[in-house]
C-alpha cells in the first residue's frame, strides 16, 4: 500500500475538479439533446386542419291542408204517444 502524497486539502481540490468536470459533461450533453430548441430555426409550422363545410338540405316545404269536420246526426223525434203524455202531466 502506498500512502498519498499531500494531505486533506489536495483530495477537496481533486473533488472539486471532479465535480465541475461532472458539471461540464452533463451540461453539454443538455446542450446537445436540445440543440434544436435552443438554437433552431425561428420559422414557426403552421400545419392548418382542412375545413369540412357542413351543408345541410332541408326538403322543400309542402303545406298540407288537414280538414277536420264533424257532423252530427240527430235522430228524428218520435211524436209521443197519448199514454205518454199522461204520463208526464203527472209526473211531479
Amino acid at each position: 500500500m502506498s500512502e498519498e502524497k499531500g494531505g486533506f486539502f489536495s483530495q477537496i481540490k481533486n473533488q472539486i475538479i471532479t465535480t465541475i468536470g461532472l458539471i461540464i459533461t452533463a451540461t453539454g450533453g443538455l446542450v446537445i439533446t436540445n440543440m434544436e430548441a435552443i438554437f433552431g430555426v425561428g420559422e414557426e409550422i403552421v400545419v392548418e386542419q382542412p375545413m369540412m363545410e357542413q351543408t345541410i338540405n332541408l326538403p322543400e316545404a309542402t303545406k298540407d291542408t288537414i280538414v277536420i269536420s264533424k257532423t252530427i246526426i240527430i235522430p228524428p223525434k218520435k211524436e209521443k204517444t197519448e199514454t205518454e203524455k199522461r204520463k208526464e202531466e203527472f209526473d211531479w
